[in-house]
């Protein structure tokens, strides 16, 4: 892996901004479309359940613009380094995801079954636009 510090910035540049945009799309829901929070139906609340679709569209777009602009400070782009890292940020993704938001307990938290079962097929398919996005943004360095 070249450059892994670069990696890690653009990685978590991009998770934090779609972690962000999903609470913002949360309590949009909330508070604008007045649907039901957390305090006011089972689960995480039909503000959030209404989000999950969304979520994947969230990573497809963010991931592969981060992932290019870690490409751009390479001296160059191989293919193992973009398997290199779609494996990386696929691999720190799914451990980071079940420290954060299962093992760790906080208000938004989710059991095993609830990350794992109930959140399919959506927490399936942001893991493939993650693994995906260093290949869509090598793909759009090749045609630019």
């Amino acid at each position: 892996m070249e450059d892994f510090g670069h990696s890690m910035l653009w990685y978590w540049l991009a998770y934090a901004i779609v972690t962000i945009i999903g609470i913002l799309h949360t309590v949009f829901n909330i508070v604008v479309l007045h649907m039901k929070s957390m305090k006011d139906s089972p689960g995480m609340g039909e503000g959030y359940e209404k989000t999950k679709p969304w979520h994947p569209l969230y990573n497809v777009i963010v991931f592969p613009a981060f992932a290019y602009c870690y490409f751009r400070g390479l001296e160059a782009v191989t293919f193992s380094n973009v398997i290199a890292t779609s494996i990386l940020w696929g691999t720190i993704t799914v451990v980071f995801d079940l420290i954060g938001w299962v093992l760790i307990k906080h208000p938004w938290s989710l059991t095993v079954r609830e990350f794992y079962v109930d959140y399919q097929p959506w927490i399936t398919l942001i893991y493939i636009a993650i693994c995906a996005s260093p290949f869509i943004a090598y793909g759009i360095m090749n045609l630019l």
